[in-house]
């Protein structure tokens, strides 16, 4: 059994016990959280929703909430000496782990 959910602006493919990674959300460690933003559900046959599916949910578990390894952004302007400028930026996430699929 599997579903698609949206979250973050993004739709994962999740499946039960399975760990994912998702934008940061405002949970503490050791919470539940329910997605009721569910677009499809598989179990043998397939419920797709319009545009989510009634009454479907997946229950997960935060694990950890982190930030990402840094990327730099340098941007500059050719043939310019002095329009150089370094930036970083670490993406901060949380790791969940999907303990049930309900359709």
């Amino acid at each position: 059994m599997y579903a698609i959910i949206e979250t973050g602006g993004k739709q994962l493919k999740v499946e039960k016990g399975q760990e994912i990674y998702v934008e940061k959300l405002d949970a503490e460690v050791g919470d539940k959280v329910v997605m009721d933003k569910v677009v499809l559900v598989s179990d043998g046959k397939t419920t797709i929703g319009t545009p989510y599916v009634d009454g479907a949910k997946v229950t997960c578990k935060v694990e950890k909430q982190g930030k990402e390894k840094k990327i730099i952004i340098f941007k500059y302007k050719q043939k310019k000496g002095s329009t150089r400028r370094k930036q970083g930026h670490r993406q901060p996430y949380t790791k969940l782990t999907v303990e049930s699929i309900e359709a």
